[in-house]
């Protein structure tokens, strides 16, 4: 009797151990229950709360097992590193629930807006700063967990005095060691707060057009439109100027350029722009010019400016654009397309019964020695008039109207 009695003490730690987790798997149902009815009219809850279920059970059997421990080995051998080796579970598992935590918040907030609407600014703004501030968050979180962890050691809190007393030092050390890292730090929370650039913003960096794809705290993630990835440091949106098609508003403006013959119907091209923007959604109904902007070198350049709610969009309508226009010329006035010009020069063609060298022309009104200041009394004073009346002919003969000279 007294074996069994034995025996039975022995395993009542263990029966304890499974009837608290047991009432822990319950009790991490009824709390999810509880969230799913308190945000029932938030949709896709349970899509969202599922990614908490296991750090929730693992915290609450943790805790179970803790006070069914206590409760049931109270002074056995075996409770101290067993009762240390569920802390340092619990610390973990706290620390992963409270990351969850931060995923389940963010995926709240997104979705109380819609992605439908023309321009988004506002969503893609608190999408940057959310996403954002749970990585920040998740962070402090981990860092938190493993200084927990850490103080649970005796050693380790012995040496935080010592640590202390040198923090001014290994301040400075670790502030140069980390100069680039903090620096991209916080230039990623300088362009999450300061509303510079947001998730899916359309951007032209470095000679390249897409969208912003992800912000870190150091890096950003560029998706270019050929499915390409730029990877950019933070601080190159804080030190270098780039292109933010999406600052304000997502409509945008846009141009189509043609060089044409100057034969070119102007006229017909600007009825068929009106008409092709009436049969399409992609024109946004603000903005549609033709004008001829130039007309030089052989050819007529035409220019179509026209808008549309987005830079996507705005691609598809100029391609349209573009495509009808080209066509339409193609089919109904072939001579309105650009094509280059040359005249050719030929020789005349002389007579063989004329005279092979015919008597050269009197030439009227030659002056072909008019730039001369010597050679001819003409040319004498033509200098003496340039140089101006100080100046004379001296040391030339001058004849007077008798025929006699002097010198």
């Amino acid at each position: 009797m007294d074996d069994l009695l034995s025996l039975t003490s022995s395993f009542t730690p263990l029966f304890a151990v499974l009837a608290a987790v047991g009432v822990a798997l319950i009790l991490a149902r009824v709390l999810r229950e509880v969230v799913h009815r308190a945000f029932r009219k938030t949709p896709g809850i349970r899509e969202i709360t599922v990614k908490a279920r296991n750090p929730l059970r693992l915290g609450l059997s943790l805790i179970g097992a803790r006070i069914a421990l206590g409760a049931t080995a109270h002074g056995a051998v075996w409770l101290k590193p067993v009762d240390y080796v569920l802390v340092l579970g619990l610390i973990g598992a706290v620390a992963w629930l409270a990351a969850v935590l931060l995923l389940v918040i963010e995926a709240l907030l997104l979705t109380k807006y819609s992605t439908d609407t023309r321009d988004n600014r506002r969503l893609r703004r608190l999408k940057t700063q959310v996403i954002l501030g749970r990585r920040v968050g998740i962070a402090v979180v981990i860092s938190l967990a493993v200084a927990c962890v850490l103080l649970t050691i005796p050693e380790v809190r012995a040496l935080g005095a010592g640590i202390l007393a040198s923090a001014g030092v290994l301040s400075i050390v670790a502030g140069l060691a980390v100069q680039g890292t903090l620096t991209n730090v916080f230039a990623g929370m300088q362009l999450a707060f300061t509303d510079a650039i947001r998730v899916d913003d359309v951007v032209v960096v470095e000679g390249e057009w897409g969208t912003i794809e992800e912000i870190t705290m150091t890096y950003v993630v560029l998706h270019i439109w050929d499915d390409r990835r730029l990877i950019l440091p933070s601080t190159y949106f804080t030190t270098t100027p780039f292109q933010n098609w999406t600052r304000r508003r997502s409509d945008i403006l846009g141009t189509v350029e043609l060089d044409l013959d100057w034969r070119v119907p102007v006229g017909e091209l600007r009825t068929l722009l009106k008409q092709t923007l009436a049969d399409t959604d992609l024109w946004d109904r603000r903005t549609s010019v033709l004008q001829v902007t130039d007309a030089v070198k052989g050819v007529v350049r035409i220019r179509i400016l026209v808008s549309a709610a987005d830079s996507g969009t705005l691609f598809d309508l100029r391609c349209l654009i573009r495509e009808t226009m080209v066509t339409r010329l193609q089919e109904r006035h072939p001579e309105a397309l650009p094509r280059q010009r040359w005249e050719e020069v030929r020789p005349p063609v002389r007579d063989a019964h004329a005279a092979p060298h015919p008597a050269p022309r009197p030439r009227h009104g030659d002056t072909s020695d008019s730039q001369l200041f010597t050679g001819t009394f003409e040319a004498v004073e033509r200098r003496a008039n340039f140089s101006g009346p100080g100046e004379g002919v001296i040391g030339e003969r001058e004849e007077n109207a008798d025929g006699t000279g002097r010198h």
